[in-house]
């Protein structure tokens, strides 16, 4: 039987890194699908993604490439490119993001499993009901927000989550959360920040006559809106549209931008680069 693996790793660049990683690929009856990467010159590191088979169980590949590992200094995970994440999905009263990363796990076009959605509003409790996906009504405020959080980490433990999607999710994560999601969540927000901030700022946007608006979708830091970016689009408009035509432009934005970063993220493509991210395509 053949096992269908990723492999992916980050190291100091040096020379005969790809010359041992291939080794061990041949020695354990590795066949290599698809190979991507990159060394930066700024870093002075070098990022590898593998996409290969090989009759080898899983276990004795990651035993087996230790010694390589500790050699090249790595940071490095092999992982079974058949299994899908666990995603909690994480809302707030806009569900245009929600909406979207549902019919496109449902359909089969996003390779991840939504085991749950989480809200402080119950806004969209019948759609999650309608895709037969867990409901967690977890109402917050200044006094509770603690406790609040306290049960999203019991669920991502409970129901041993592997990514947390913050879909318009419009709570402030505190720190601790942060820290303890590091690398795990993802959040989408309208490019205009830092110009359009509160209220409406597809509104403020179209008070300014702008020309073009956007999304970014990036991982989740203490420092707000301000973590490594995975992926970001633009549209360009003019005077002809409403503000409420800008809203619906920025929502279809949005949704686009944040299901190609969970993709890139369930599909093992993304490797950090500093605060920046290297994103295979």
């Amino acid at each position: 039987m053949s096992n269908d693996l990723i492999l992916t790793l980050s190291c100091p660049d040096r020379t005969g890194i790809v010359h041992a990683v291939s080794g061990f690929l041949l020695n354990i009856n590795g066949n290599i699908i698809d190979s991507q990467q990159f060394g930066d010159p700024e870093s002075q590191q070098f990022f590898l993604r593998i996409h290969f088979t090989s009759s080898t169980n899983l276990k004795t590949i990651r035993e087996g490439f230790v010694p390589i590992a500790e050699k090249f200094q790595m940071q490095w995970q092999v992982h079974d490119s058949t299994e899908k994440m666990r995603v909690l999905i994480l809302v707030s009263k806009q569900g245009h993001c929600l909406n979207d990363l549902l019919f496109r796990t449902y359909s089969g076009a996003l390779p991840i499993e939504i085991v749950a959605i989480a809200s402080n509003h119950r806004d969209h409790e019948a759609l999650a009901n309608g895709y037969k996906v867990p409901f967690h009504y977890l109402p917050v405020n200044a006094e509770t927000k603690q406790a609040q959080e306290a049960q999203i980490l019991q669920l991502v433990d409970d129901l041993k989550i592997d990514l947390v999607v913050l879909a318009r999710y419009m709570q402030i994560l505190s720190n601790e959360l942060c820290q303890a999601l590091e690398g795990r969540a993802i959040n989408i927000h309208h490019s205009f920040l830092p110009s359009f901030k509160g209220a409406k700022p597809y509104h403020q946007a179209h008070a300014r006559g702008v020309k073009i608006i956007g999304a970014t979708a990036h991982y989740v830091t203490a420092d707000l809106d301000e973590g490594p970016i995975i992926e970001q689009d633009v549209e360009t408009v003019d005077h002809r549209l409403s503000a409420d035509e800008l809203v619906q432009v920025g929502s279809d934005i949005e949704s686009l931008v944040l299901s190609r970063a969970v993709r890139n993220h369930a599909e093992h493509r993304i490797l950090l680069n500093g605060h920046k991210t290297i994103v295979f395509a």
